[in-house]
């Protein structure tokens, strides 16, 4: 690891992208090492979490977040060790989980950093996929909004990625046939193989909408939608009355520059939900459910002990490795869920 405790580096926002991210939208800084003042604590980052909501960050527009300033640092969920403390309830090597962004030291109010539970520490990066963020959102959507029930189908595309492989392997429990998409023969087999799923669909088949519609003689009851486009398109058409489509991502949208590149779906789309009496509901997951995290890990938990519900990460090592990997992110290029390793794990 190039992590030391001389020097803070630190990835910022260079340039705002013109459609796809660039590696020259970034850059790669060094400086002084931050000191924590009463009620913080000084933190090194372990893992960094990279996720597609990153790519809306780095956009000067409106959203449910601020965008990341120019010259400032990438913002990102982590898993980190303390370093150094100036508050009772934290020491020196307790695992904490932040909001530290891309760099190695990052400084941390006591009110907004997590301490790991013992029984995380084995799998401390778990915190930003299965047992975080990306299972909390596949969790909530499908339960809160999806309601699934026994004998009904689920698509959901990305479905070997962090959130996707989750939604399935849930609906799955709750008794559903459950009908993943993914990009590469290799995914599919995963998808099937290994996570449980009944079938799973190559998105980059030339008879992609075609294999789709075979796999889902019945129609679909629920769509977890985390890509939009092209997967989108096959799946409208398929969608049953009084469908549910639990709404948090639309990667295949996020690098257009201007609305008027893509075809105007709104007719068709406003119509089959009227005819169909379909609900599609967006949600943020830190906004509309945080308050009900608890009741996420004391499911999912057991869950994932148990190994009902499996998880794979894709580990990158080295910060100055998260640009590439974040671009690739975007391209679905990585398997599993996206995690870099900024840090050795032992103080």
């Amino acid at each position: 690891m190039n992590q030391n405790k001389n020097v803070n580096r630190r990835i910022v926002l260079a340039s705002r992208p013109e459609g796809k991210p660039v590696p020259d939208n970034f850059h790669l800084e060094t400086g002084d090492i931050p000191r924590p003042e009463d009620g913080q604590l000084l933190l090194r980052t372990v893992y960094l979490s990279l996720d597609p909501y990153m790519r809306g960050r780095m956009n000067d527009t409106p959203s449910y977040a601020p965008p990341v300033e120019l010259n400032a640092v990438m913002g990102g969920g982590t898993v980190s060790r303390v370093e150094a403390s100036r508050h009772p309830d934290f020491r020196p090597g307790d695992w904490v989980l932040n909001y530290g962004g891309w760099q190695d030291y990052a400084l941390g109010n006591a009110e907004e950093v997590s301490k790991l539970p013992e029984d995380a520490l084995q799998h401390p990066s778990w915190a930003l996929g299965i047992l975080g963020m990306p299972g909390f959102t596949a969790y909530m959507g499908l339960m809160d909004i999806g309601r699934p029930k026994t004998g009904e189908t689920l698509v959901v595309a990305a479905a070997s990625g962090a959130v996707g492989a989750v939604v399935g392997q849930v609906a799955k429990l709750k008794g559903c046939r459950v009908v993943g998409v993914a990009g590469g023969q290799e995914k599919c087999r995963y998808v099937t193989q290994t996570l449980g799923f009944d079938a799973c669909i190559d998105h980059r088949a030339p008879d992609f909408a075609h294999q789709l519609a075979k796999a889902c003689p019945q129609g679909i009851d629920i769509y977890f939608e985390n890509v939009g486009g092209t997967v989108f398109d096959a799946v409208l058409p398929l969608l049953n009355t009084s469908a549910r489509i639990p709404l948090c991502g639309l990667i295949a949208n996020y690098n257009i520059k201007d609305l008027s590149e893509g075809l105007d779906r709104l007719p068709l789309l406003t119509g089959i939900l009227l005819r169909k009496r379909i609900r599609m509901q967006g949600f943020i997951i830190t906004q509309d459910y945080g308050h009900r995290r608890k009741e996420f890990l004391d499911t999912m938990g057991p869950w994932v002990a148990a190994g009902k519900v499996k998880t794979r990460e894709d580990l990158v090592e080295e910060l100055d490795n998260a640009p590439q990997a974040f671009i690739g992110l975007l391209e679905g290029k990585n398997f599993g869920k996206l995690v870099i390793r900024v840090g050795g794990d032992t103080l």
